[in-house]
């Protein structure tokens, strides 16, 4: 996904030139560590930890390159007994080609949980999101704007257009888990609201998520040296492009490790990423740190993609009906 988000920057000012009669796909912001930002991987997961918790994530792609990508988010959820489900609401920032491009979303989400029997939950979830747009046309460049000699020195002719647009988007997901194993499956822009920042069309196209893992106890004796493998698998279609994320943590006490390979399925396959993940896990406090490793053409001019999260994992007062939460990775 990262060649289609470098893709649809670089054709801001030709989508532009050509007018009303131009209709274009956007798509999503992505996430390396999506367990560390639940809500925005599956809005099922709103409530799952069944107390408070709060979840920060920053997101630096590309920085090699003059037009880096660089995402935002902070999300917030908990269980609430009195509506016998979890609510969440998460808030995300997407600055592309600095600043050229800004997108802003505010997410508010319900969910509910369904005991089946003593092993196995469903939990389904719904989301409203109201987001903003945003193009910068000074920041733009045009051919009639450069000099055979000095580059850019001249002001462009063309007439600007476009702004900022404004709309609401709606997603659902849904999650199966029982101690050891999860999976689940969400689809998000089911309206597929128009993003257009000219007249015409441009549909955010629904993305398909669908994610599964396992966690594989390796020691339960000791507490502080409590350690699990478990294997993960994210496969997530939005118009034409697919990816596929296959990997690996292990967890030893505090200490939380992995490395996945990312591949994206365009009209030609080809590799994208491998990723190193390195974290801390507590009972209240988790930070995790990814780099992404670019294996594809663009090896040599992206730098890579820098990704750091932190989850702060409220206490309350117990309950007298038991709960089941989710046992998941957080990074």
């Amino acid at each position: 996904m990262l060649q289609k988000r470098f893709i649809l920057l670089a054709g801001i000012a030709v989508l532009l030139s050509l007018g009303g009669a131009t209709e274009a796909r956007a798509q999503d912001p992505e996430f390396t560590q999506f367990y560390a930002n639940p809500l925005y991987l599956n809005p099922a997961f709103a409530g799952t930890a069944r107390c408070p918790r709060l979840a920060l994530n920053y997101r630096n792609q590309w920085p090699a390159l003059t037009g880096t990508f660089v995402t935002t988010s902070a999300s917030y959820d908990q269980h609430v007994e009195t509506i016998q489900g979890g609510l969440g609401l998460i808030a995300m920032h997407d600055r592309a080609g600095k600043g050229t491009l800004n997108t802003t979303t505010l997410s508010g989400i319900y969910s509910y949980q369904q005991p089946i029997n003593r092993y196995f939950s469903i939990k389904a979830g719904l989301q409203a999101t109201y987001f903003q747009k945003a193009l910068d046309w000074s920041k733009l460049t045009f051919g009639d704007m450069i000099d055979p000699r000095k580059g850019f020195i001249y002001e462009t002719q063309d007439i600007p257009r476009g702004g900022t647009v404004r709309n609401v988007d709606f997603s659902a997901g849904i999650l199966g888990f029982s101690e050891k194993l999860y999976f689940g499956f969400a689809v998000h822009h089911l309206n597929e609201p128009n993003e257009s920042l000219v007249v015409g069309t441009s549909r955010l196209p629904m993305k398909w998520t669908g994610h599964a893992g396992a966690v594989i106890p390796i020691n339960k004796r000791d507490r502080h040296t409590e350690s699990s493998v478990s294997p993960n698998i994210l496969y997530r279609r939005q118009g034409e492009f697919q990816q596929l994320n296959v990997g690996c943590y292990v967890r030893r006490g505090p200490l939380v490790g992995g490395i996945w390979y990312r591949g994206l399925f365009l009209v030609n396959d080809y590799n994208d990423a491998m990723i190193v993940t390195i974290g801390v896990q507590t009972d209240v406090i988790r930070f995790g740190y990814s780099y992404d490793l670019t294996i594809s053409e663009l090896t040599p001019a992206t730098g890579g993609s820098h990704e750091v999260s932190m989850t702060v994992q409220f206490d309350c007062r117990p309950k007298r009906r038991k709960f089941r939460t989710i046992n998941c990775p957080s990074f």
